[in-house]
């Protein structure tokens, strides 16, 4: 449950950077939420990140999955 099924946002990695300017790598995660939604009249629970959820929110007839 790493990846939105709607835009496809994925994790992607970097560095961690201490205060002695030690890299460590790291991942950054999206915030991935199971979410339900209604798709052409039938109900479907999906993996969305959030900012898909708050698309969806203000234009519920956006979703097109």
């Amino acid at each position: 449950m790493a990846k939105c099924q709607l835009c496809g946002k994925a994790g992607h990695a970097g560095n961690n950077v201490s205060h002695s300017k030690r890299r460590t790598k790291t991942r950054f995660m999206p915030n991935i939420q199971r979410a339900t939604l209604t798709i052409d009249g039938s109900v479907r629970r999906v993996a969305l990140c959030t900012r898909c959820l708050r698309t969806n929110h203000k234009m519920p007839k956006a979703v097109s999955v």
